[in-house]
């Protein structure tokens, strides 16, 4: 359809078609006719302007009738297309009633919620972007206390270990939520994770993993991924080592300050079972003992959450472990004295690899890390995992340091702590500040940077 104002300036099948030869255009024909096209553009471009007063990008870029070049596709279909690439639409929140709208349903421990996988599914199906964005999405959960630390650095170590969990999440695109409120009052100290991961549970029903992440504990493998091939079968994993747990019994058979644990009825189940032991019981003095009794190493009276969980092991072993991976092959968590003084040690490898690989050592974006992560990993096949290996350790767990309140384990001192964790977070911070061209050449000095040569470490 032809708008009237562009009608007369139409060629039509009987003007094509004219006998004869037409005589050549004149130099006065030539300047009217292309006045009149200019007319004709300023009357096209005033109407537009008339019906369109204030364009935006926004407008341009919806345009239905801006076709993609698919039929029936718009460039607005293209755009939520895009959007699900990226991780899920996060405006698109249809009306149709799903688990949020119960009025009973409650985000705390101690409040059950059943038929979890079946409302969990029904959410899915009303957001199919998150659905179908592909891979199993993690939310990383770590938390600390809501009052400022009491030791002089506590805040400022407490800000880099945060620090260093955004970093990962961000290089591996994984959601994170920081908490530092009590969102149970009476569960506080290392009790106070199972609310919080709780609650991540119904706030996010798009991710299949809550990985909680101790504040004290930092990724120094910053292009380790975890291998969730090895859990598929699996609810909840955990660092530990069997023989410990059902063998010698003993309360740090497993170490709680990090876990996996998947977004199902199975694990809200668990967390139930296992908050029963917690200080807002009334059998809380009850567990204690019991926990003692059943665990010869555990010297101290309180019932705590690692030595919770060790006890469902033992005593509800067929209920629950069948679902639970005990994972000892890697630096799932590890002991950070057994690490901090490896680090200059496993630099030097890596740099070694680097020095006769010229791939590994090419500049990069940072979004394309895990590709570089990829192809280095057949250079590590000697490396080994674990203690005595030189491959980069996954997590470093500051147990004992307490870097908030400043009172560290008696068995090592301050300093140990403090160095220690200073060397794991610059170790792990070279890593990351290797993409944006520096790195810090004393791993005992934060506040120091040199900017990388090119083609470094040729």
């Amino acid at each position: 359809m032809v708008s009237p104002e562009l009608s007369q300036f139409q060629t039509s099948p009987a003007m094509a078609k004219q006998p004869g030869r037409s005589k050549p255009l004149s130099l006065s024909d030539f300047i009217i006719l292309a006045g009149g096209v200019f007319v004709a553009l300023l009357t096209v471009w005033a109407l537009w302007s008339f019906l369109n007063p204030t364009p935006s990008f926004s407008t341009i870029v919806n345009d239905p009738r801006k076709s993609s070049g698919k039929k029936g596709e718009s460039a607005g279909d293209c755009a939520a297309a895009a959007a699900a690439a990226q991780g899920g639409s996060l405006r698109d929140d249809p009306p149709d009633s799903t688990f949020y709208d119960d009025p009973k349903l409650s985000y705390s421990i101690g409040k059950p919620i059943k038929n979890w996988d079946k409302k969990r599914r029904e959410w899915l199906k009303h957001h199919p972007s998150f659905a179908n964005s592909g891979g199993e999405r993690i939310l990383l959960v770590s938390g600390s206390q809501p009052l400022p630390c009491k030791s002089p650095i506590g805040d400022h170590l407490l800000l880099r270990l945060f620090k260093n969990k955004v970093d990962y999440c961000r290089i591996h695109g994984h959601d994170i939520f920081y908490n530092n409120v009590l969102l149970h009052p009476k569960m506080p100290s290392y009790w106070a994770k199972l609310p919080v991961v709780r609650a991540a549970m119904v706030a996010h029903p798009e991710a299949e993993w809550i990985w909680w992440v101790d504040s004290d504990a930092a990724f120094t493998d910053m292009d380790f991924k975890l291998p969730l091939h090895r859990y598929k079968n699996h609810n909840l994993v955990v660092h530990g080592w069997t023989h410990m747990i059902y063998e010698e019994k003993s309360w740090v058979g497993i170490n709680a300050g990090v876990f996996l644990i998947r977004n199902c009825q199975w694990s809200l189940d668990l967390m139930e079972v296992w908050a029963s032991m917690g200080p807002q019981t009334p059998n809380y003095d009850k567990w204690g003992k019991i926990q003692r009794s059943t665990l010869p190493d555990k010297l101290f009276p309180e019932s705590d959450d690692q030595s919770g969980l060790v006890y469902l092991l033992l005593k509800e072993k067929e209920k629950w472990a069948d679902k639970i991976y005990v994972e000892g092959e890697y630096y799932f968590e590890g002991y950070w004295e057994e690490i901090v003084g490896t680090l200059d040690n496993i630099s030097d490898k890596y740099v070694g690899i680097e020095k006769e690989v010229r791939r590994l050592r090419r500049r990069h974006a940072e979004k394309v890390s895990e590709g570089y992560a990829a192809a280095r990993e057949p250079y590590l096949a000697e490396a080994g995992y674990g203690h005595w290996s030189w491959r980069r350790p996954f997590v470093t767990h500051f147990t004992g340091c307490q870097p908030c309140s400043g009172k560290h384990n008696q068995m090592y001192s301050g300093e140990s702590c403090w160095d220690g964790m200073q060397r794991a977070l610059n170790f792990a911070d070279n890593q990351v500040l290797r993409n944006y061209g520096f790195v810090h050449p004393d791993l005992l000095d934060s506040s120091s940077v040199s900017p990388l040569p090119f083609d470094f470490p040729a």
